[in-house]
């Protein structure tokens, strides 16, 4: 259930509130808005006596929460939630479309120096760059480890960028939390529940990326597991879903967009390269997600595609990146919007 407090209510009124949420054995989350503060209560209300809550001092009303997903639900918080990227960039809030871009993996200081300024020039505010990758075969590329985290900090020093990297496993939360600014956890791991609390325990933001055949329920329950464990900062990440088609990797659904904004005050990007899986479509699905009102774009970008060690089909030069950033600015400022850029 949601406590809606008074306009202008004291923060006494609202720590008599949580209080009296957590005597009942409910877990408390506040979230402050524009105009009023209100208090999810989430846990079983089988012994709350909600009048007790209703009288407490500064509180308007009391309502219950109808969507599974609770503390994501725009029932709890009507605006739009503004998740960091590092110290100086963000994501969400209705605001400028935010980029981040970079090699699927990280393999070597030469190759991601020259991506990550390439990129930074081009206007992105973020890294992406792989240190741990999944691979469907254990013969492929597993990448460089902690030395490829590494060399994530070290562009970040040069260039700024905040660093977007993934974790998979529980036993890696803590190293990787010491070098990136966002963890991403992926579409493999958004049903791994143990994984979504460890992340929720950080300090951390958290880019979640939908499973390949995962609903827009389950996507939002997963994104519920890191917000109830403490961590508010979610950023929720399409990469497209597994449909029947073979000319893409991976079906790009851009219909979440609209229905997110429904559904959730979370921000939500794009990734048109794991969404597609050919280079040549990421320029036409970037300028589509930015049209749909998405609130940033994840894009793989590689000097030399063809001898990239992992997923050198769907990444594109820092020439055609560079395009690409003028194209969707262009859209942006149609929809009143305008790419953010590093001061």
């Amino acid at each position: 259930m949601i406590v809606v407090m008074e306009a202008g209510a004291p923060q006494t009124a609202v720590d008599h509130v949580v209080k009296l949420v957590r005597e009942f054995g409910l877990v408390d989350h506040v979230i402050v808005g524009t105009d009023r503060t209100v208090v999810a209560a989430i846990g079983d209300k089988r012994n709350v006596d909600k009048s007790a809550i209703e009288n407490a001092p500064g509180v308007e009303k009391v309502v219950p929460i109808l969507a599974p997903y609770k503390v994501a639900s725009r029932e709890v918080r009507k605006e739009p939630s503004t998740i960091p990227l590092g110290a100086r960039a963000s994501v969400g809030g209705g605001g400028d479309v935010a980029v981040i871009a970079g090699p699927c993996s990280v393999e070597s200081r030469e190759q991601l120096m020259e991506i990550a300024h390439a990129v930074r020039e081009a206007g992105a505010v973020g890294l992406r760059g792989g240190a741990f990758k999944p691979r469907t075969s254990p013969y492929q590329f597993q990448g460089l480890g902690e030395e490829g985290l590494e060399l994530l900090a070290e562009a970040r020093e040069q260039t700024g960028l905040a660093v977007v990297t993934e974790v998979m496993s529980i036993d890696q939360v803590e190293l990787v939390s010491r070098y990136a600014d966002v963890l991403q956890i992926g579409t493999r791991n958004m049903h791994n529940f143990n994984l979504l609390v460890a992340c929720g325990a950080t300090d951390r933001s958290i880019m979640l990326k939908r499973g390949w055949s995962a609903s827009l329920e389950e996507f939002l329950l997963a994104a519920e597991y890191i917000i109830n464990a403490g961590n508010p900062n979610v950023i929720l990440c399409e990469r497209g879903i597994r449909t029947h088609e073979t000319y893409v990797r991976n079906t790009l659904a851009l219909g979440i967009v609209p229905a997110i904004r429904r559904e959730s005050h979370l921000p939500i990007v794009i990734d048109p390269s794991q969404g597609t899986g050919h280079a040549y479509m990421v320029p036409s699905m970037s300028r589509a997600a930015v049209a749909t009102d998405a609130d940033g774009l994840l894009v793989e970008v590689h000097a030399d595609p063809e001898h990239a060690l992992t997923d050198g089909a769907q990444s594109i030069t820092p020439e055609a990146f560079a395009k690409t950033m003028q194209d969707v600015s262009r859209i942006a400022e149609v929809l009143g919007r305008q790419l953010q850029r590093l001061a």
